[in-house]
């Protein structure tokens, strides 16, 4: 009964999480929380045998699979800013140049 509900939550909050407005970096930290969530439930599950282990695996598994899957995101060249400063000494932002990009900053 409750891997059924288990089950129905994970449908329900990727039903949910289908939005299209998201950017791509959210929409893959969404799928690492969902993939991450399941599996961690499932391992929980497997080494606990109890619902406790069972909700600590989904929430550990679900943090886990967000900050990978928001981490793993490229970044694609002219959307990162940078901050750069003129002769005169006033700060403005633009698109990072290829030192950025290079590691030569």
């Amino acid at each position: 009964m409750i891997i059924k509900k288990a089950i129905l939550a994970v449908l329900m909050t990727a039903a949910l999480a289908g939005c299209e407005t998201q950017t791509e970096s959210q929409q893959r930290a969404t799928t690492g929380a969902l993939v991450g969530g399941a599996g961690g439930a499932l391992v929980g599950q497997a080494i606990g045998g109890n619902t406790k282990s069972t909700v600590i695996g989904a929430a550990g598994g679900a943090l886990l699979g967000a900050v990978v899957g928001s981490a793993t995101t490229p970044q694609r060249r002219g959307e990162q800013l940078c901050r750069y400063q003129d002769r005169y000494g006033r700060i403005y932002t633009a698109p990072c140049d290829d030192r950025y990009y290079n590691g030569d900053y």
